[in-house]
Protein backbone atom coordinates (compact mmCIF):
# COMPACT_ATOMS: atom_id res chain seq x y z
CA UNK A 1 0.00 0.00 0.00
CA UNK A 2 2.33 2.41 0.93
CA UNK A 3 4.03 2.43 -2.77
CA UNK A 4 1.57 3.50 -4.45
CA UNK A 5 1.37 7.19 -3.26
CA UNK A 6 4.90 7.06 -3.98
CA UNK A 7 4.47 6.47 -7.09
CA UNK A 8 1.16 8.99 -7.86
CA UNK A 9 3.34 11.65 -5.99
CA UNK A 10 6.21 10.59 -8.80
CA UNK A 11 3.62 10.69 -11.56
CA UNK A 12 2.45 14.52 -10.41
CA UNK A 13 6.06 15.78 -10.55
CA UNK A 14 7.63 14.14 -13.24
CA UNK A 15 8.55 16.52 -16.00
CA UNK A 16 9.23 16.11 -19.57
CA UNK A 17 12.53 17.19 -21.14
CA UNK A 18 12.88 20.18 -23.10
CA UNK A 19 14.85 18.04 -25.40
CA UNK A 20 11.92 15.36 -25.70
CA UNK A 21 9.70 18.49 -26.88
CA UNK A 22 12.08 19.41 -29.75
CA UNK A 23 12.08 15.63 -30.52
CA UNK A 24 9.04 14.91 -30.78
CA UNK A 25 8.77 18.31 -32.89
CA UNK A 26 11.45 17.28 -35.30
CA UNK A 27 10.16 13.96 -35.82
CA UNK A 28 6.69 15.04 -36.84
CA UNK A 29 8.45 17.70 -39.58
CA UNK A 30 10.23 14.96 -40.58
CA UNK A 31 7.26 12.63 -41.33
CA UNK A 32 4.27 15.42 -41.31
CA UNK A 33 2.50 14.95 -44.42
CA UNK A 34 4.03 11.53 -45.57
CA UNK A 35 3.36 7.94 -45.08
CA UNK A 36 2.87 8.28 -41.07
CA UNK A 37 1.02 12.08 -41.51
CA UNK A 38 2.53 12.51 -37.76
CA UNK A 39 3.30 15.72 -37.43
CA UNK A 40 2.42 19.51 -38.25
CA UNK A 41 4.26 21.33 -41.01
CA UNK A 42 6.36 24.08 -40.89
CA UNK A 43 4.11 26.78 -43.02
CA UNK A 44 3.66 30.03 -41.44
CA UNK A 45 5.92 33.34 -41.62
CA UNK A 46 6.69 35.74 -39.18
CA UNK A 47 4.26 38.56 -40.81
CA UNK A 48 1.37 35.50 -40.86
CA UNK A 49 2.53 34.72 -37.54
CA UNK A 50 2.20 38.79 -36.18
CA UNK A 51 -1.38 38.59 -37.83
CA UNK A 52 -2.64 35.50 -35.54
CA UNK A 53 -1.48 37.27 -32.94
CA UNK A 54 -3.21 40.48 -33.87
CA UNK A 55 -6.10 38.41 -35.01
CA UNK A 56 -7.04 36.68 -31.56
CA UNK A 57 -7.30 39.68 -29.47
CA UNK A 58 -8.71 42.83 -31.74
CA UNK A 59 -12.01 41.83 -32.24
CA UNK A 60 -13.07 40.76 -28.73
CA UNK A 61 -11.96 43.35 -26.98
CA UNK A 62 -13.10 46.31 -28.97
CA UNK A 63 -15.93 45.56 -31.03
CA UNK A 64 -18.06 44.15 -27.91
CA UNK A 65 -16.87 44.27 -24.49
CA UNK A 66 -16.96 48.17 -24.39
CA UNK A 67 -20.89 48.03 -23.56
CA UNK A 68 -20.10 45.72 -20.46
CA UNK A 69 -16.90 47.36 -19.33
CA UNK A 70 -17.82 51.06 -20.09
CA UNK A 71 -20.48 50.89 -17.10
CA UNK A 72 -18.04 49.23 -14.86
CA UNK A 73 -15.04 51.71 -15.22
CA UNK A 74 -16.78 54.66 -17.05
CA UNK A 75 -14.27 57.32 -19.31
CA UNK A 76 -11.32 55.59 -17.02
CA UNK A 77 -12.16 51.96 -18.98
CA UNK A 78 -8.95 53.49 -21.18
CA UNK A 79 -6.90 53.42 -18.21
CA UNK A 80 -8.36 49.48 -17.44
CA UNK A 81 -7.10 48.52 -21.21
CA UNK A 82 -3.57 50.01 -20.26
CA UNK A 83 -3.40 48.14 -16.82
CA UNK A 84 -4.43 45.08 -18.95
CA UNK A 85 -1.94 46.15 -21.60
CA UNK A 86 0.46 46.46 -18.73
CA UNK A 87 0.26 43.42 -17.35
CA UNK A 88 0.14 41.20 -20.63
CA UNK A 89 3.35 43.33 -21.43
CA UNK A 90 5.38 41.51 -18.84
CA UNK A 91 3.78 37.93 -19.86
CA UNK A 92 4.47 38.95 -23.17
CA UNK A 93 8.03 39.48 -22.23
CA UNK A 94 8.19 35.96 -20.30
CA UNK A 95 6.17 34.18 -23.12
CA UNK A 96 8.82 35.59 -26.16
CA UNK A 97 11.42 33.47 -23.73
CA UNK A 98 9.95 30.38 -23.55
CA UNK A 99 8.95 30.14 -26.90
CA UNK A 100 12.59 30.68 -28.15
CA UNK A 101 13.63 28.08 -25.36
CA UNK A 102 10.59 25.21 -26.01
CA UNK A 103 9.23 26.18 -29.75
CA UNK A 104 6.74 23.47 -29.66
CA UNK A 105 3.16 23.39 -30.17
CA UNK A 106 0.97 23.49 -27.08
CA UNK A 107 1.60 26.96 -25.42
CA UNK A 108 1.45 27.02 -21.43
CA UNK A 109 1.24 23.46 -21.60
CA UNK A 110 4.29 22.41 -22.92
CA UNK A 111 5.90 24.98 -20.58
CA UNK A 112 4.38 23.58 -17.98
CA UNK A 113 5.17 20.36 -18.40
CA UNK A 114 8.75 21.11 -19.15
CA UNK A 115 9.24 23.17 -16.00
CA UNK A 116 6.45 22.58 -13.19
CA UNK A 117 5.85 19.08 -13.91
CA UNK A 118 2.61 16.61 -14.87
CA UNK A 119 -0.15 17.70 -12.66
CA UNK A 120 0.78 21.32 -13.17
CA UNK A 121 0.59 21.33 -17.14
CA UNK A 122 -2.51 19.63 -17.13
CA UNK A 123 -3.87 21.85 -14.54
CA UNK A 124 -2.74 24.61 -17.17
CA UNK A 125 -4.14 22.56 -20.12
CA UNK A 126 -7.47 22.47 -18.67
CA UNK A 127 -7.67 26.21 -18.18
CA UNK A 128 -6.20 26.94 -21.67
CA UNK A 129 -8.89 25.01 -22.93
CA UNK A 130 -11.22 26.39 -21.02
CA UNK A 131 -9.81 30.32 -22.32
CA UNK A 132 -10.01 29.03 -25.75
CA UNK A 133 -13.46 27.24 -26.15
CA UNK A 134 -15.22 29.60 -23.55
CA UNK A 135 -13.59 32.91 -25.69
CA UNK A 136 -14.55 31.19 -29.20
CA UNK A 137 -17.75 30.92 -28.08
CA UNK A 138 -18.58 33.70 -26.17
CA UNK A 139 -16.88 35.86 -29.76
CA UNK A 140 -19.43 33.45 -31.43
CA UNK A 141 -21.86 35.22 -29.69
CA UNK A 142 -21.55 38.73 -30.41
CA UNK A 143 -20.79 37.81 -33.95
CA UNK A 144 -24.49 37.57 -34.12
CA UNK A 145 -25.02 41.03 -32.76
CA UNK A 146 -23.01 42.67 -35.54
CA UNK A 147 -24.53 40.21 -38.29
CA UNK A 148 -28.14 42.00 -37.48
CA UNK A 149 -26.96 45.37 -37.44
CA UNK A 150 -24.90 45.13 -40.62
CA UNK A 151 -28.50 43.52 -42.50
CA UNK A 152 -30.83 46.14 -40.95
CA UNK A 153 -28.50 48.19 -42.12
CA UNK A 154 -28.66 47.30 -45.10
CA UNK A 155 -30.94 45.16 -46.22
CA UNK A 156 -33.51 46.96 -43.16
CA UNK A 157 -34.37 43.03 -41.81
CA UNK A 158 -32.79 41.36 -38.80
CA UNK A 159 -32.83 37.62 -37.91
CA UNK A 160 -35.62 36.74 -35.03
CA UNK A 161 -34.17 36.91 -31.61
CA UNK A 162 -34.71 33.53 -30.34
CA UNK A 163 -32.48 32.57 -32.86
CA UNK A 164 -29.76 35.60 -33.43
CA UNK A 165 -29.81 36.63 -29.22
CA UNK A 166 -27.97 34.43 -26.53
CA UNK A 167 -29.30 32.80 -23.76
CA UNK A 168 -30.26 34.87 -20.87
CA UNK A 169 -30.46 37.91 -23.65
CA UNK A 170 -34.02 37.40 -25.05
CA UNK A 171 -33.14 34.30 -27.16
CA UNK A 172 -32.96 30.33 -27.15
CA UNK A 173 -30.06 29.10 -29.36
CA UNK A 174 -28.04 31.38 -30.90
CA UNK A 175 -27.52 30.21 -34.29
CA UNK A 176 -25.54 32.47 -36.10
CA UNK A 177 -22.42 31.91 -33.38
CA UNK A 178 -23.18 27.86 -34.30
CA UNK A 179 -22.59 28.58 -38.09
CA UNK A 180 -19.75 30.77 -37.88
CA UNK A 181 -17.93 28.12 -35.82
CA UNK A 182 -18.72 25.54 -38.12
CA UNK A 183 -17.57 27.86 -41.08
CA UNK A 184 -14.12 28.20 -39.20
CA UNK A 185 -13.41 24.77 -38.26
CA UNK A 186 -13.87 23.77 -41.98
CA UNK A 187 -11.12 26.14 -42.94
CA UNK A 188 -8.87 25.03 -40.62
CA UNK A 189 -8.92 21.64 -41.68
CA UNK A 190 -7.79 23.09 -44.86
CA UNK A 191 -4.77 23.54 -43.50
CA UNK A 192 -2.47 25.94 -41.39
CA UNK A 193 -1.20 28.10 -44.17
CA UNK A 194 -4.55 28.78 -45.94
CA UNK A 195 -5.96 29.86 -42.52
CA UNK A 196 -3.07 32.23 -41.52
CA UNK A 197 -3.01 34.05 -45.00
CA UNK A 198 -7.48 34.57 -44.91
CA UNK A 199 -6.92 35.72 -41.37
CA UNK A 200 -4.06 38.13 -42.15
CA UNK A 201 -6.06 39.80 -45.13
CA UNK A 202 -9.45 39.74 -42.35
CA UNK A 203 -6.83 41.72 -39.56
CA UNK A 204 -5.92 43.91 -42.06
CA UNK A 205 -9.19 44.96 -43.31
CA UNK A 206 -10.20 45.30 -39.41
CA UNK A 207 -7.30 47.62 -38.60
CA UNK A 208 -8.68 49.78 -41.87
CA UNK A 209 -12.10 50.01 -39.80
CA UNK A 210 -11.17 50.60 -36.51
CA UNK A 211 -8.32 53.43 -38.13
CA UNK A 212 -11.97 54.43 -39.73
CA UNK A 213 -13.70 54.57 -36.54
CA UNK A 214 -10.92 56.48 -34.70
CA UNK A 215 -11.01 59.19 -37.02
CA UNK A 216 -14.21 60.04 -36.90
CA UNK A 217 -15.20 59.35 -33.70
CA UNK A 218 -12.89 61.86 -32.87
CA UNK A 219 -14.35 64.34 -34.51
CA UNK A 220 -16.94 64.11 -32.39
CA UNK A 221 -14.99 64.27 -29.50
CA UNK A 222 -16.19 66.15 -26.46
CA UNK A 223 -14.39 66.70 -23.45
CA UNK A 224 -17.59 66.82 -21.02
CA UNK A 225 -17.89 63.10 -22.02
CA UNK A 226 -15.17 62.45 -19.81
CA UNK A 227 -16.62 63.71 -16.76
CA UNK A 228 -16.73 62.50 -14.13
CA UNK A 229 -13.98 60.14 -15.31
CA UNK A 230 -13.76 57.47 -13.12
CA UNK A 231 -17.18 57.49 -11.31
CA UNK A 232 -16.76 54.04 -9.61
CA UNK A 233 -13.42 54.69 -8.76
CA UNK A 234 -10.31 52.42 -9.25
CA UNK A 235 -12.27 49.77 -8.01
CA UNK A 236 -14.28 49.79 -10.84
CA UNK A 237 -11.03 50.76 -13.11
CA UNK A 238 -9.42 47.26 -11.71
CA UNK A 239 -12.98 45.33 -12.29
CA UNK A 240 -13.17 46.49 -15.91
CA UNK A 241 -9.27 45.65 -16.58
CA UNK A 242 -10.32 42.11 -14.75
CA UNK A 243 -13.20 41.73 -17.29
CA UNK A 244 -11.25 42.92 -20.27
CA UNK A 245 -8.75 41.07 -20.11
CA UNK A 246 -9.14 37.95 -22.10
CA UNK A 247 -9.04 40.26 -24.76
CA UNK A 248 -4.77 39.90 -24.68
CA UNK A 249 -5.42 36.04 -25.18
CA UNK A 250 -3.96 36.70 -29.13
CA UNK A 251 -0.35 36.36 -27.28
CA UNK A 252 -1.04 32.63 -26.05
CA UNK A 253 -2.40 32.10 -29.80
CA UNK A 254 0.89 33.11 -31.18
CA UNK A 255 3.03 30.70 -28.75
CA UNK A 256 -0.04 27.97 -30.08
CA UNK A 257 2.04 27.81 -33.64
CA UNK A 258 5.47 26.86 -32.67
CA UNK A 259 5.75 24.04 -34.85
CA UNK A 260 4.01 25.04 -37.81
CA UNK A 261 6.22 28.49 -38.12
CA UNK A 262 9.22 29.06 -40.04
CA UNK A 263 12.75 30.18 -37.67
CA UNK A 264 10.28 29.50 -35.04
CA UNK A 265 13.32 30.87 -32.00
CA UNK A 266 13.06 34.34 -33.59
CA UNK A 267 10.15 34.75 -35.40
CA UNK A 268 7.95 33.06 -31.92
CA UNK A 269 9.07 36.71 -29.53
CA UNK A 270 9.19 38.94 -32.62
CA UNK A 271 5.29 38.29 -33.62
CA UNK A 272 4.30 38.18 -29.54
CA UNK A 273 5.65 41.43 -28.98
CA UNK A 274 4.92 43.32 -32.58
CA UNK A 275 1.35 42.31 -31.73
CA UNK A 276 0.74 43.67 -28.23
CA UNK A 277 2.17 46.79 -29.71
CA UNK A 278 -0.55 46.83 -32.25
CA UNK A 279 -3.16 45.90 -29.98
CA UNK A 280 -2.50 48.25 -26.93
CA UNK A 281 -2.21 50.70 -29.51
CA UNK A 282 -5.53 50.24 -31.12
CA UNK A 283 -7.76 49.22 -27.66
CA UNK A 284 -6.54 52.67 -25.99
CA UNK A 285 -7.48 54.79 -29.17
CA UNK A 286 -10.70 53.11 -30.21
CA UNK A 287 -12.31 53.07 -26.25
CA UNK A 288 -10.58 56.98 -26.29
CA UNK A 289 -12.51 58.10 -28.85
CA UNK A 290 -15.68 56.06 -28.18
CA UNK A 291 -15.95 57.53 -24.30
CA UNK A 292 -15.35 61.11 -26.00
CA UNK A 293 -17.86 60.96 -28.75
CA UNK A 294 -20.83 58.91 -26.46
CA UNK A 295 -22.20 59.15 -22.84
CA UNK A 296 -20.36 56.46 -20.70
CA UNK A 297 -24.02 55.65 -19.29
CA UNK A 298 -24.86 54.75 -22.90
CA UNK A 299 -22.90 52.25 -23.21
CA UNK A 300 -24.82 49.49 -21.08
CA UNK A 301 -26.15 46.83 -23.20
CA UNK A 302 -25.71 48.67 -26.11
CA UNK A 303 -25.27 46.38 -28.97
CA UNK A 304 -23.15 46.93 -31.82
CA UNK A 305 -22.14 49.67 -29.79
CA UNK A 306 -19.09 51.06 -32.10
CA UNK A 307 -21.51 51.18 -35.02
CA UNK A 308 -24.31 53.41 -33.10
CA UNK A 309 -21.40 55.35 -32.36
CA UNK A 310 -20.38 56.31 -35.51
CA UNK A 311 -24.12 56.66 -36.67
CA UNK A 312 -24.35 59.24 -34.10
CA UNK A 313 -21.26 61.27 -34.96
CA UNK A 314 -22.21 61.34 -38.32
CA UNK A 315 -25.89 61.65 -38.32
CA UNK A 316 -25.57 59.27 -41.58
CA UNK A 317 -25.72 55.29 -42.17
CA UNK A 318 -23.03 54.35 -44.40
CA UNK A 319 -20.11 54.92 -41.50
CA UNK A 320 -21.93 52.75 -39.05
CA UNK A 321 -22.59 49.88 -41.90
CA UNK A 322 -18.96 49.92 -42.92
CA UNK A 323 -17.98 49.33 -39.10
CA UNK A 324 -20.81 46.61 -38.97
CA UNK A 325 -19.04 45.38 -41.58
CA UNK A 326 -15.61 45.46 -40.53
CA UNK A 327 -17.07 44.30 -37.19
CA UNK A 328 -18.47 40.77 -38.74
CA UNK A 329 -15.11 40.08 -40.37
CA UNK A 330 -13.07 41.31 -37.57
CA UNK A 331 -14.88 38.93 -35.49
CA UNK A 332 -14.97 35.65 -37.94
CA UNK A 333 -10.88 36.13 -37.65
CA UNK A 334 -10.88 36.13 -34.00
CA UNK A 335 -13.14 32.87 -33.77
CA UNK A 336 -10.37 31.27 -36.54
CA UNK A 337 -7.40 31.92 -34.44
CA UNK A 338 -9.03 30.93 -31.16
CA UNK A 339 -10.14 27.57 -32.87
CA UNK A 340 -6.41 27.11 -33.88
CA UNK A 341 -5.24 27.69 -30.94
CA UNK A 342 -7.09 24.93 -29.02
CA UNK A 343 -7.22 22.25 -31.37
CA UNK A 344 -3.29 22.75 -31.23
CA UNK A 345 -2.98 22.49 -27.44
CA UNK A 346 -5.37 19.48 -28.02
CA UNK A 347 -2.79 17.92 -30.28
CA UNK A 348 0.24 18.50 -27.70
CA UNK A 349 -1.70 16.85 -25.31
CA UNK A 350 -2.66 14.04 -27.23
CA UNK A 351 0.85 13.69 -28.31
CA UNK A 352 2.10 13.58 -24.40
CA UNK A 353 -0.87 10.78 -24.27
CA UNK A 354 -2.73 12.82 -21.99
CA UNK A 355 -5.92 12.79 -24.36
CA UNK A 356 -7.02 10.19 -26.29
CA UNK A 357 -5.22 9.42 -29.92
CA UNK A 358 -8.21 11.21 -31.78
CA UNK A 359 -6.62 14.32 -30.83
CA UNK A 360 -2.91 13.93 -32.13
CA UNK A 361 -4.24 12.38 -35.51
CA UNK A 362 -2.52 14.66 -38.44
CA UNK A 363 -4.50 14.36 -41.97
CA UNK A 364 -1.47 13.46 -44.35
CA UNK A 365 -3.24 15.18 -46.92
CA UNK A 366 -3.79 18.45 -45.21
CA UNK A 367 -0.75 18.46 -42.68
CA UNK A 368 -3.73 19.10 -39.97
CA UNK A 369 -5.40 17.77 -37.17
CA UNK A 370 -8.72 17.01 -38.44
CA UNK A 371 -10.91 14.53 -35.73
CA UNK A 372 -9.37 16.75 -33.16
CA UNK A 373 -10.53 20.05 -34.86
CA UNK A 374 -14.23 18.39 -35.58
CA UNK A 375 -14.32 17.53 -31.46
CA UNK A 376 -13.05 21.06 -30.66
CA UNK A 377 -15.96 22.53 -33.42
CA UNK A 378 -18.75 20.76 -32.22
CA UNK A 379 -18.29 21.71 -28.45
CA UNK A 380 -17.42 25.19 -29.04
CA UNK A 381 -20.68 25.39 -31.04
CA UNK A 382 -22.88 24.18 -28.56
CA UNK A 383 -21.50 26.62 -25.91
CA UNK A 384 -21.85 29.52 -28.90
CA UNK A 385 -25.93 28.36 -29.33
CA UNK A 386 -26.54 27.81 -26.08
CA UNK A 387 -24.40 29.37 -23.08
CA UNK A 388 -25.09 33.13 -21.87
CA UNK A 389 -22.41 35.45 -22.94
CA UNK A 390 -21.94 37.04 -19.07
CA UNK A 391 -20.67 33.57 -17.72
CA UNK A 392 -18.11 32.91 -20.90
CA UNK A 393 -16.57 36.24 -20.22
CA UNK A 394 -15.08 36.12 -17.07
CA UNK A 395 -14.58 32.42 -17.20
CA UNK A 396 -12.06 33.43 -19.87
CA UNK A 397 -9.81 35.58 -18.28
CA UNK A 398 -9.56 33.29 -15.47
CA UNK A 399 -7.96 31.27 -17.84
CA UNK A 400 -5.89 33.69 -19.08
CA UNK A 401 -4.51 34.34 -16.31
CA UNK A 402 -3.83 31.62 -14.59
CA UNK A 403 -2.06 30.53 -17.50
CA UNK A 404 -0.26 33.74 -18.06
CA UNK A 405 0.48 33.36 -14.44
CA UNK A 406 1.88 29.27 -14.80
CA UNK A 407 4.43 31.10 -18.07
CA UNK A 408 6.15 33.73 -15.95
CA UNK A 409 7.00 31.09 -12.85
CA UNK A 410 8.08 28.86 -15.76
CA UNK A 411 10.50 31.51 -17.22
CA UNK A 412 11.76 31.83 -13.41
CA UNK A 413 11.99 27.56 -13.12
CA UNK A 414 13.78 27.09 -16.46
CA UNK A 415 15.94 29.69 -15.96
CA UNK A 416 17.48 27.65 -12.80
CA UNK A 417 17.10 24.06 -13.95
CA UNK A 418 18.36 24.69 -17.34
CA UNK A 419 20.29 27.80 -17.67
CA UNK A 420 22.37 26.43 -20.54
CA UNK A 421 19.03 25.92 -22.61
CA UNK A 422 19.61 27.83 -26.11
CA UNK A 423 17.45 30.92 -25.74
CA UNK A 424 16.47 33.13 -28.95
CA UNK A 425 14.94 35.74 -26.68
CA UNK A 426 15.75 36.30 -23.00
CA UNK A 427 13.71 38.85 -20.74
CA UNK A 428 14.86 41.97 -19.62
CA UNK A 429 14.83 43.09 -15.88
CA UNK A 430 15.03 39.31 -14.37
CA UNK A 431 13.46 37.82 -12.08
CA UNK A 432 11.80 41.51 -11.46
CA UNK A 433 9.89 41.14 -14.45
CA UNK A 434 8.45 37.61 -13.99
CA UNK A 435 7.40 38.09 -10.94
CA UNK A 436 5.75 41.56 -11.36
CA UNK A 437 3.78 39.63 -14.46
CA UNK A 438 2.29 36.88 -11.56
CA UNK A 439 1.55 39.99 -9.09
CA UNK A 440 -0.48 41.87 -12.02
CA UNK A 441 -2.33 38.60 -12.79
CA UNK A 442 -2.83 37.69 -9.46
CA UNK A 443 -4.36 41.03 -8.89
CA UNK A 444 -6.63 40.63 -11.62
CA UNK A 445 -7.96 37.17 -10.74
CA UNK A 446 -8.30 38.94 -7.27
CA UNK A 447 -11.03 41.55 -9.37
CA UNK A 448 -13.49 38.30 -10.64
CA UNK A 449 -16.72 37.86 -9.19
CA UNK A 450 -17.36 35.11 -6.76
CA UNK A 451 -19.31 33.44 -9.12
CA UNK A 452 -16.36 32.90 -11.53
CA UNK A 453 -14.18 31.32 -8.51
CA UNK A 454 -16.96 28.77 -8.15
CA UNK A 455 -17.69 27.54 -11.68
CA UNK A 456 -13.52 27.28 -12.36
CA UNK A 457 -13.47 25.25 -9.73
CA UNK A 458 -16.11 23.02 -10.58
CA UNK A 459 -14.17 22.80 -13.93
CA UNK A 460 -10.81 21.76 -12.26
CA UNK A 461 -12.21 19.39 -10.00
CA UNK A 462 -13.88 17.47 -13.24
CA UNK A 463 -10.11 17.99 -14.84
CA UNK A 464 -8.45 16.54 -11.70
CA UNK A 465 -11.57 13.73 -12.27
CA UNK A 466 -9.94 12.90 -15.59
CA UNK A 467 -6.13 13.17 -14.88
CA UNK A 468 -6.74 10.60 -12.50
CA UNK A 469 -8.35 7.83 -14.39
CA UNK A 470 -7.22 8.28 -18.03
CA UNK A 471 -4.08 10.91 -18.26
CA UNK A 472 -1.39 9.98 -15.80
CA UNK A 473 -1.76 6.10 -16.70
CA UNK A 474 -1.89 6.51 -20.72
CA UNK A 475 0.54 9.75 -20.52
CA UNK A 476 4.26 8.66 -22.27
CA UNK A 477 6.19 9.37 -19.72
CA UNK A 478 4.32 6.01 -18.10
CA UNK A 479 6.17 4.21 -21.18
CA UNK A 480 9.74 5.59 -21.29
CA UNK A 481 10.50 3.91 -24.13
CA UNK A 482 8.19 5.52 -26.62
CA UNK A 483 9.67 9.32 -25.48
CA UNK A 484 12.49 10.29 -27.48
CA UNK A 485 15.41 12.27 -26.46
CA UNK A 486 18.02 14.42 -27.87
CA UNK A 487 21.11 14.62 -26.90
CA UNK A 488 22.20 18.16 -24.67
CA UNK A 489 24.64 20.02 -27.12
CA UNK A 490 26.25 21.47 -23.87
CA UNK A 491 26.63 18.45 -22.31
CA UNK A 492 28.49 16.88 -25.65
CA UNK A 493 30.74 20.43 -25.24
Amino acid sequence: MPANPVRLRQQLLRRKPVSAFLADAETGRQEGGHAHGQGLRRTVGGFQLTMIGVGATIGTGIFFTLSTAVPQAGPAVVLSFVLGAVTAALTALCYAELTSAVPVSGSSYSYAYATLGELAAWGVGACLLLEYAVSGAAIAVSWGQYLNDLTQRLFGFTLPTAIAAPPGAGGYVNVPGAVLVVLCCLLLIRGAKESALVNAVMVLVKLGVLTLFVVVGLSGFHSANLHPFAPLGFAGISAAASSVFFSFIGLDAVSTAGEEVRNPQKALPRAIIGALLVVTAFYCLVALAGVGAQKWTRFAGQEAGLAAILQGVTGQRWPGAVLSAGAVISIVSVTLVVLYGQTRILYAMGRDGMLPPVFRKVSPRTGTPVGNTLIVGAFVGLLAALVPLNWLVDLTSMGTLVAFAVVSVGVIVLRIREPRLDRGFTVPGYPVVPALSVLFCGYLIGNLPTGTYLLFAGWLAVALAVYLGYSRHHARLSHPGTVVVLPDPAAVD
